[in-house]
């Protein structure tokens, strides 16, 4: 259930995307090298923070907003590129924040979780790693970078890769095999022994720091910055990526939802052939499926909210949702900058930059093929199940 609070945080924070954090899409700092810059971040999130609603979907004494009332804020943040960023709904820190408040210890979230709550730390989460020395990506059980205990610490060797926002990150959780199975450890950045090789260079670019390659040479990290118990990494990988995947679908369709916007203006506006181009049914036809897969998306994610809000750890329907909401919300950009010819290609509006992320948030955090995959796994274990 959606409570008049969600309703109202919700609707604070879209009037503060749409008067305050649109303007600054014009600003160079937005269109960095490898994202926005941090220091237009800390200018967004100063205003942010004095206008009262800065981590918005958790509330003063730390407790969370249920999942349904958090769609309906992080998809207000989502109607600019900016706005997760500005109000501190923006990914990897929102799933961070989340795994740390379900696991940390009172120590490990006053160190690592109230900084990031506060806005003043960003987060990256230390997982997959190169494809081309076979380590962990849509498969985390392929992971190779080592963990071994050291006395009172445990000592970390291997390399990472497309970790998002690293450069300039003030805290990290970096997954690693032990004897005993993956284990996540919490670490403070910058560290010498962290080191980035490289910032790819990617077609998406809403992210500040963007996408990393790194190698981690002998990190020492002490056993009380173990998050959870060793072993347990994969289990805790489940608790924070479920919701995750849901939370971009709830940011990256507030995105689609002002695309198209942007498109159902320039078509009401666009003369062509003695008319608006929205008169001709080429035109008009595909806004009407972009109001369709809009409300679509919009209802496959509050189911899935609601599975989520019931106690589950909705895997097979967070794959559920990130398939139907990606793929829907890619039409949806496509449209968008088709509606719009030259102007969609442009860096006049953010269309084309809607288009960019959401062909990345097809990928990231588990292709489209690979979710189908485990779905059909599961549809078979449950037919096996009926059987036996």
């Amino acid at each position: 259930m959606v409570t008049q609070r969600a309703n109202a945080i919700a609707d604070r924070v879209e009037r503060f995307v749409r008067d305050v954090v649109i303007p600054y899409e014009a600003d160079p700092r937005a269109r960095g090298d490898h994202g926005p810059s941090d220091e237009l971040l800390h200018a967004m999130r100063d205003k942010a923070r004095a206008a009262g609603i800065l981590t918005p979907h958790i509330l003063p004494d730390g407790s969370h907003l249920t999942q349904r009332e958090t769609a309906l804020v992080l998809i207000r943040s989502g109607l600019s590129p900016l706005g997760p960023l500005a109000v501190n709904t923006m990914a990897p820190d929102e799933g961070n924040m989340y795994l740390l408040g379900k696991v940390g210890t009172p120590a490990q979230k006053a160190h690592f979780l109230e900084p990031m709550v506060r806005g003043e730390a960003r987060s990256a989460f230390f997982m997959t790693e190169p494809a081309a020395e076979g380590g962990a990506g849509s498969d985390p059980s392929m992971m190779l970078t080592t963990a071994e205990p050291d006395g009172d610490a445990w000592v970390i060797n291997g390399r990472k890769a497309f970790i998002t926002g690293a450069l300039g990150a003030g805290i990290g959780i970096v997954m690693a095999k032990t004897a005993q199975g993956a284990t996540m450890f919490l670490v403070d950045l910058p560290d010498p022994a962290i080191r980035i090789e490289r910032v790819i260079e990617t077609i998406d670019s809403s992210m500040p720091g963007g996408h990393s390659v790194i190698a981690i040479d002998n990190l020492r990290v002490p056993a009380d910055r173990i998050l959870g118990a060793v072993g347990e990494g994969f289990t805790y990988a489940q608790i924070r990526l479920s919701p995750a995947r849901l939370s971009h679908c709830m940011r990256w369709l507030g995105a689609c939802i002002r695309a198209n916007e942007i498109a159902t203006d320039y078509a009401n506006r666009r003369q062509a052939f003695g008319k608006p181009i929205i008169d001709h049914e080429g035109v008009g036809f595909m806004l009407a499926d972009n109001l369709i897969a809009l409300k679509q998306s919009e209802l496959m994610i509050d189911w899935c909210a609601g599975v989520l809000d019931s106690g589950s750890l909705g895997t097979a329907e967070s794959s559920m949702a990130k398939v139907a909401v990606s793929e829907a919300l890619m039409q949806v950009a496509d449209r968008c900058v088709q509606v719009m010819g030259g102007t969609g290609v442009s860096g006049d509006t953010i269309v084309e930059q809607v288009f960019r992320e959401i062909r990345s948030f097809r990928i990231y955090d588990g292709p489209t093929e690979v979710h189908k995959w485990s779905l059909a796994k599961k549809i078979k274990r449950d037919w096996k199940a009926a059987r036996a």
